[in-house]
């Protein structure tokens, strides 16, 4: 399925579209735009989004349980969005990169403690949210493909505040699409399956 490429793809041309020449960072991407935390791209917002996504998810898959299609592809969400926002962690501590708000200069990693700039939570977690629905039902609902405009939503909010580079949200982005479609390929979800097995019914079901 060309669907990953095609997410990063457009990402990162809107990414691009702020700036006519590359500037630095691992891409060569990485430059400041002119920063603003106004109307739909205020920092509330974002964060809202984050924590939003993290209750739906996690909400779904244990209201919904793991004896439907939904319920199956919201234990994949969560397992994707649990690795993804992991290795973004795991990754911020190793790079300690500086953020566009600490300095311009896009080349400042491994700059010690505080420094987590590289690669981007936020969007890695939403991208991995997403991720298991358009494969699972993209295919014969294209809609869903829309889900696409969450994460992408959030690669540009989170540069256009300058809490990110160009190639923090799009290393993010990568994490979320990769750890998805790793989640949707897996024969059973991870998380569900170390879990004790009541945990595959629902709770509208048992009420």
């Amino acid at each position: 399925m060309r669907l990953p490429g095609q997410l990063l793809s457009a990402c990162l041309l809107a990414l691009l579209a702020h700036a006519a020449h590359a500037a630095g960072g691992p891409f060569g991407i990485d430059h400041l735009v002119p920063y603003d935390n106004s109307g739909i791209w205020k920092r509330s917002y974002q964060k809202d989004l984050a924590a939003g996504t993290a209750l739906v998810v996690l909400g779904g898959a244990l209201w919904e349980g793991d004896d439907s299609k939904l319920g199956d592809t919201f234990w994949r969400s969560l397992d994707s969005v649990a690795l993804a926002s992991g290795t973004a962690q795991v990754m911020k501590y190793a790079f300690s990169r500086e953020r566009p708000s600490q300095t311009s200069d896009p080349n400042q990693f491994f700059s010690g403690h505080g420094n987590q700039s590289f690669p981007s939570g936020e969007v890695a977690e939403i991208a991995g949210a997403v991720t298991p629905f358009m494969f699972a039902y993209g295919p014969d609902h294209p809609a869903v493909y829309a889900l696409a405009l969450l994460p992408a939503y959030d690669m540009i909010a989170r540069v256009k505040v300058h809490g990110h580079w160009q190639s923090d949200v799009l290393v993010g982005a990568g994490l979320g699409v990769g750890f998805g479609w790793y989640a949707s390929r897996r024969e059973h979800p991870l998380i569900l399956s170390m879990l004790p097995g009541g945990f595959m019914v629902g709770i509208h079901k048992k009420f």
